[in-house]
């Protein structure tokens, strides 16, 4: 096919190779200063002390004199940037759960609205391995110790607080979804024109009301002049399991196959390990993240146990009204998550 009907090549902020990124280090990492780190346990006092339930908190009731305005330039930078940052320092391991969570809570309302996580209605997500699989239909990834695969999740942005690190393995992987596309337009221009189209991709069990099991959206939407991923592949493998679903024909497989390839190559990925303290964020709809593999501590209180947010950012881009059968509304602010009929809003505290 012509080139000339695809898509233009992207070159933004965004479009990256990971060598040449982690030569910039010191541009995506921020370092929390003694003064900022009180400032953020100060704000989490008042509301440890009343044990007050922070899943309706908002940025106006976690005041952040000093750090406010470099949350508002990292999401700025996260939007419409390289898609990613890592703040380094808060120290963890002088807090409790309850007490770490509040502050990664309060920090991250800062950049967006935290959104349901699951159809549980988690609006903070623990990531640890609870010994599922994924060769189970209903099982999300980050449940398991398994290599994650590249993918997106349903939210505008996703941070991770690393409270604890596994034995051995469990590094977290970015790539620039733009950089995909571009190498896809040179490489294979007719293997890319499938990505723009319609997929399915399983919504392992969590249906909302009235929405089929499987979502219909392309790995690659352009609207606007934005390009925006959506991908997952376990979930787009398993949603062949619906008879009704659209079959992936051998080119879809090809092209899928390349995606990935291309994903995990590491002349375009970079690759990162968290140490208990990190607060990674990465920007869903320019950036896919992964994990690889690990293997965890015997002792429980070691295991490898990361907090996570889904936030909708103010300010953010638009997406194709496809986006709704995922995220319920495309409204801008007020976006993502998952939520089905009998969801109810919660903070799911393990202490």
């Amino acid at each position: 096919m012509e080139t000339q009907s695809l898509p233009p090549e992207q070159h933004l902020a965004s479009t990256w190779y990971g060598p040449d990124m982690e030569q910039r280090k010191n541009e995506w990492t921020l370092q929390l200063s003694a003064d900022e780190i009180a400032e953020l346990e100060a704000a989490a006092a008042p509301l440890l002390a009343a044990n007050e339930n922070i899943g309706a908190l908002t940025a106006g009731k976690f005041p952040l004199p000093t750090l406010a305005p470099k949350l508002a330039a990292l999401r700025k930078e996260l939007i419409a940037g390289r898609g990613f940052a890592l703040l380094h320092g808060l120290p963890v391991a002088r807090y409790s759960e309850r007490e770490a969570g509040t502050i990664f809570y309060g920090l991250g309302c800062h950049i967006g609205s935290p959104r349901s996580q699951n159809a549980k209605g988690h609006m903070l997500g623990h990531v640890r391995d609870l010994g599922l699989k994924s060769s189970d239909p209903n099982a999300r990834i980050y449940q398991t110790n398994e290599r994650q695969t590249f993918h997106t999740d349903s939210a505008d942005v996703v941070g991770l607080l690393c409270l604890k690190t596994a034995k051995t393995g469990g590094v977290s992987l970015l790539v620039s979804a733009s950089t995909i596309f571009n190498e896809m337009r040179r490489q294979r221009p007719e293997l890319l024109e499938l990505l723009l189209q319609p997929i399915a991709t399983d919504r392992r069990g969590e249906v909302p009301e009235g929405m089929l099991p499987y979502m219909l959206i392309p790995v690659f939407s352009l609207y606007e002049g934005y390009l925006t991923v959506f991908y997952q592949r376990q979930y787009i493998d398993s949603a062949q399991r619906f008879p009704d679903a659209p079959r992936l024909t051998p080119l879809h497989v090809e092209a899928l196959d390349m995606f990935d390839r291309l994903a995990n190559d590491p002349k375009l990925n970079l690759s990162m390990s968290l140490e208990p303290g990190d607060m990674q964020f990465v920007y869903n709809h320019a950036l896919l993240h992964d994990r690889t593999g690990f293997e965890d501590w015997e002792d429980a209180a070691q295991k490898r146990h990361l907090l996570r947010l889904w936030l909708s950012a103010p300010g953010d881009r638009p997406l194709p009204e496809i986006f709704s059968s995922r995220y319920g509304t495309i409204e801008i602010g007020n976006r993502g998550g998952i939520i089905v009929h009998d969801t109810t809003l919660t903070i799911p505290w393990t202490e």
